[in-house]
């Protein structure tokens, strides 16, 4: 049985990768670090995606009000529906636009959110479409904190060439 790779542990298997390594982001992995392996191609992919996701998401939603035209429900109800579908789009869209650059102050009350979030899926894949054009989403904050730990991981570690190795002589 082969001994674990631990990376603070410079000695096991992966040497090379001391110290502390990129979290993935969905679609891209960890080609955000250094754009390459096709992260061009990926950010055009998951902007293409995520534009045809909402565009699809739309004709679903067209489809749905119909239903409710044709069942006679009276137009409060389907003016409800339309402005509590715009509403928590909205909501979802600024949700999901503050996650790719900030971590939640409240965990807990952004996963009260989630129902909102799925309720206005629409503007969650358009942040996603329009923070395609700038960035891998939410890579800004992923390099921060990585940036981070590794400053801290170099901090802590210190730098071997500066320390001396003559030995100070004793007082006497």
């Amino acid at each position: 049985m082969s001994e674990p790779e631990n990376p603070e542990n410079p000695e096991s298997k992966g040497a090379g990768t001391a110290g502390p390594q990129p979290e993935p982001i969905r679609f891209f992995g960890t080609t955000w670090v250094d754009h390459d392996n096709g992260y061009g191609l990926r950010r055009a992919g998951a902007a293409i995606g995520s534009l045809a996701a909402a565009v699809a998401a739309c004709f679903v939603l067209r489809f749905a009000y119909e239903g409710l035209q044709l069942s006679n429900t009276g137009s409060f109800v389907n003016v409800l529906v339309v402005v509590m579908f715009a509403i928590c789009s909205a909501l979802a869209f600024r949700k999901t636009w503050d996650a790719f650059s900030t971590r939640p102050a409240d965990p807990e009350a952004d996963r009260s959110l989630q129902g909102l979030k799925a309720i206005g899926f629409i503007g969650s894949l358009l942040a996603y479409f329009f923070r395609t054009f700038t960035e891998a989403p939410g890579e800004a904050l992923h390099r921060k904190e990585y940036e981070t730990a590794r400053a801290q991981y170099a901090r802590r570690r210190g730098n071997p060439s500066t320390k001396s190795t003559k030995k100070k002589p004793k007082r006497k």
